[in-house]
């Protein structure tokens, strides 16, 4: 319902829109700013996928409402303006970014924290000296599709019958989100990248200790994992067969509760890509937040875990590598921007 109404609003969303902006003409450029910029406390409470797949057509209508503020890329004066966990949007199709706050943690996984891998250590200290942005979601199959329209990715990935619009993109390349970033930087002039791992796993946490952001022992109402052996799911040109005995798929990127960041499903579901290449340990990784671009660079790393692999490797300290040509089915992107202050 939600992507259809973000592709072809009805007559009656329509008239609400051409209302809204006639009131809006009258208004202030410090509304429109305020509508460019809305805070985490803002948002509802959302119903958990578990309870029911579909929402009323009011319901979504209003969520569309909402996201349909003022698009465009930010000036220098709104991007300062900007706070810890405001919004915002830089295009139609644009991924909805959140502000994250300059501060510092500790990246890795404890000694003896169940699960934990060799080369999730040592733990160390990363410090953050000033905001960035990141994604509230998963780059989209809608937000993908516009950027293959417009001639910016070459790859369109199959939906495997599960759907596009507000679904994840899925069997995404480090060589494309790679290009998607850069398409994303073209079409607004803004400075679009993939998160380093340190952001990646600095935003998971969001300011949390514990394995995932709830806590140390996980919640499968909380986020999208295979309850059975997570064997590693090869992508195909058909039709791809989840975990036996699971059941699993990728669920829409607006499920579940956001963490206290804001920032949704950063545990499971799909796969993010980061910029950094693989390193076997943390002796040597960079303690400023930057991306680690030295080591095996013909391997990159994913975080998050996926739908289809159990919940141990959705921690937020787990991290995985792949490299190219192995296109698989839970790889996908959250973009990061640069806050030039």
């Amino acid at each position: 319902m939600r992507a259809a109404l973000g592709v072809c609003m009805g007559k009656t969303v329509r008239s609400i829109v051409f209302a809204i902006g006639a009131v809006a003409i009258a208004t202030s450029a410090q509304f429109a700013l305020a509508q460019n910029t809305q805070t985490v406390a803002d948002e509802p409470p959302l119903q958990s996928p578990l309870q029911s797949p579909l929402q009323s057509p009011l319901l979504a209508t209003l969520e569309e409402l909402q996201d349909l503020r003022l698009a465009r890329p930010l000036s220098r004066n709104e991007m300062l303006a900007l706070r810890p966990l405001d919004q915002f949007k830089e295009c139609e199709r644009c991924p909805e970014m959140i502000v994250v706050p300059a501060g510092r943690f500790l990246m890795g996984a404890e000694d003896g924290e169940a699960a934990s891998a060799a080369d999730e250590a040592p733990q160390h200290e990363v410090s953050f000296a000033k905001p960035f942005a990141i994604g509230r979601f998963t780059v989209t199959m809608g937000e993908w599709d516009a950027c293959v329209a417009a001639g910016g990715c070459s790859y369109r990935p199959a939906d495997q019958g599960w759907g596009r619009g507000r679904q994840p993109a899925i069997n995404i390349l480090w060589d494309d989100a790679k290009d998607y970033v850069a398409w994303l930087s073209r079409s607004t002039g803004r400075p679009y990248r993939l998160p380093s791992e340190a952001e990646r796993e600095y935003v998971a946490r969001a300011g949390t200790t514990t394995a995932y952001w709830w806590g140390d022992s996980f919640v499968p109402a909380q986020a999208n994992c295979a309850p059975g052996d997570g064997e590693l799911i090869p992508a195909s040109i058909g039709d791809v067969q989840p975990a036996a005995g699971t059941g699993t798929r990728p669920l829409p990127v607006r499920s579940f509760a956001a963490n206290p960041w804001g920032l949704y499903q950063v545990h499971g579901n799909v796969y993010d890509w980061v910029e950094d290449c693989w390193n076997d340990s943390y002796n040597g990784a960079p303690s400023d937040g930057s991306a680690w671009t030295s080591g095996n660079c013909n391997r990159h790393v994913l975080r998050g875990g996926a739908f289809s692999r159990t919940p141990q490797t959705a921690r937020s300290a787990e991290r995985l590598w792949f490299a190219s040509p192995n296109r698989m089915i839970y790889m996908s992107v959250r973009v990061a921007r640069t806050m030039e202050r």
